[in-house]
């Protein structure tokens, strides 16, 4: 199956290399040159993964990522030339998945998008509610937990989560009161090494528990341990 992208990127030097380098690994690549072309052919198209740039004229990718996020879960990647924390914060907080710092090899911009894309193929996104099979699933708490077909329900309600949110839960459900460290959650995710960027795991957590808790501030579910880590406990 050919995977289609969205690539949507202000420089056109960039554009030509890394769609040019994706198209001969197989995928069906489209483009855009700003935020608001990246809408008009996100909306007009189906997409299994969107790469986009931060600073983009007229609308930037923090906007496009956030309007993307109220329709879809599809994978996001962020390639940007801003490397601070405070912009892969506000990357990952909008909704983002995933954030490779500019310049990057066309070796490593390809594992992050095959990554992504196989996380994404086991998450089945479904907007209307119906009934949760019973095979391989947990119940927690208000939480119904299909491990099988990445689906959660709260009071019958199906939660949209990403597939990392997705798998950060499955981690958790799947191992009550035991601990992980960030390192751990991010290598049993990411599938990567750890190289402590906190802002990662940080902003998943708190999206994660934006959805599955009636109290964010107060969660009953995901529970932090200043210092170690984060356990679940439901």
């Amino acid at each position: 199956m050919q995977h289609k992208l969205l690539i949507v990127e202000d420089d056109a030097s960039i554009v030509e290399m890394v769609s040019d380098y994706l198209s001969r690994e197989g995928f069906y690549v489209v483009t855009a040159t700003n935020g608001e072309e990246g809408m008009a052919k996100f909306t007009s198209d189906t997409y299994d993964m969107m790469i986009v740039d931060l600073m983009m004229p007229k609308l930037d990718g923090f906007e496009m990522i956030k309007l993307v996020r109220e329709r879809s879960a599809i994978p996001i990647l962020i390639m940007s030339a801003k490397d601070s924390d405070v912009d892969k914060a506000l990357g990952l907080g909008f909704g983002a998945d995933d954030y490779i710092a500019k310049p990057f090899s066309m070796l490593e911009i390809s594992a992050r998008i095959k990554a992504a894309i196989r996380r994404a193929t086991k998450y089945v996104q479904i907007d209307a509610v119906k009934p949760m099979p019973e095979q391989n699933v947990i119940q927690a708490g208000q939480l119904l937990i299909d491990l099988d077909n990445y689906l959660v329900q709260k009071q019958e309600e199906t939660m949209k989560l990403t597939s990392k949110e997705f798998d950060i839960l499955k981690l958790f459900v799947t191992n009550p009161n035991r601990v992980f460290t960030k390192a751990q959650i991010y290598g049993f995710v990411w599938n990567d090494e750890y190289y402590g960027d906190e802002n990662v795991i940080n902003v998943h957590i708190r999206r994660l528990r934006e959805k599955i808790e009636d109290d964010p501030s107060n969660p009953t579910y995901i529970k932090t341990l200043w210092g170690i880590g984060y356990k679940w406990e439901g």
